[in-house]
């Protein structure tokens, strides 16, 4: 089954690349890989959530958030690689979660992306990890997603 048909299986669908908050793009290709800027929780154009997890927002909320920043970097890899079918696998993926002082469940939270990425890629969504507690997050989003991914 393709990457594709395994988000239409999920009810997903790749959205449009989120516009940038600054002087940057969302992804830059060079050679084999694709390395995306990090991606907030945004849908249709809005920011989903605010706050700390752990204080404004859930560890389960946040997990949900960090999947919606998942496929927005899968949207932004994609769109440099020509498309969703190029993307041979993911090879690393850095989640950053905006973290009340007393919240240390940062790599459940990032699990909610690298789960994501394996239910749409199968083994090419296995990757490399790192979830990282942060003070603050662009916009104050909860969790922040960018990923590595090697193309065709």
């Amino acid at each position: 089954m393709s990457a594709q048909e395994r988000l239409a299986e999920l009810g997903l669908t790749l959205p449009e690349v989120v516009a940038p908050l600054a002087a940057y793009v969302p992804s830059v290709r060079s050679g084999d890989y694709v390395y995306t800027s990090g991606q907030l929780p945004v849908v249709d154009g809005k920011l989903a959530a605010t706050g700390k997890v752990g204080a404004e927002v859930s560890p389960e909320e946040a997990r949900e958030l960090a999947r919606i920043c998942a496929l927005n970097a899968l949207a932004a890899a994609a769109a440099a690689a020509g498309g969703l079918s190029n993307i041979v696998r993911i090879v690393k993926v850095v989640g950053f979660v905006a973290s009340d002082p007393a919240f240390s469940g940062q790599p459940q939270v990032v699990n909610g992306a690298s789960e994501l990425l394996v239910e749409v890629l199968g083994e090419a969504g296995k990757h490399a990890r790192s979830a990282v507690g942060v003070a603050v997050l662009p916009l104050d989003a909860p969790v922040e997603v960018e990923l590595i991914a090697e193309v065709r």
